[in-house]
């Protein structure tokens, strides 16, 4: 999967629930939700959906969005092995790096030859439990 759409699309999901994410996953894929596009967005089009995000641009990216679904499936299935809380999970770690183009070729008119690459991607995505917040213990004046 490209690497722009991809980057952008997991940038979305930071700070949200395995649950959320993937209900919002969802819902970009009924285009009921839309995906920000904040760092590369050169030429991406102006969408009212965006303005929840407090942004301007935004896509639909398809390929993206169904690849990170089937890595939060794989995500939600390991942590049921581990005997984790599923509905208990929170997104911690997301990252996207750029991964060595793929090179292929495309044949131009009169005999020339143009590079036709691929921006493939690796995908990171750690998931812990929430921790329960302890109230704070009450202090006690020492004399």
């Amino acid at each position: 999967v490209h690497y722009k759409n991809t980057r952008e699309t997991v940038m979305a999901l930071r700070g949200m629930s395995l649950r959320r994410a993937q209900t919002y996953l969802e819902a970009v894929l009924e285009h009921t939700a839309i995906i920000p596009f904040r760092r590369h967005c050169g030429g991406v089009g102006r969408k009212a959906q965006a303005a929840i995000f407090n942004h301007t641009q935004g896509r639909w990216p398809k390929k993206s969005v169904e690849v990170v679904l089937g890595l939060l499936k794989n995500l939600e299935s390991n942590a049921e092995v581990q005997g984790l809380a599923v509905d208990g999970l929170q997104l911690t770690h997301l990252q996207v790096q750029r991964a060595q183009n793929q090179r292929r070729r495309t044949y131009r008119a009169h005999g020339r030859i143009n590079a036709y690459m691929a921006s493939p991607c690796h995908i990171e995505i750690i998931a812990s439990e929430k921790e329960e917040k302890t109230p704070k213990a009450e202090t006690t004046a020492v004399a």
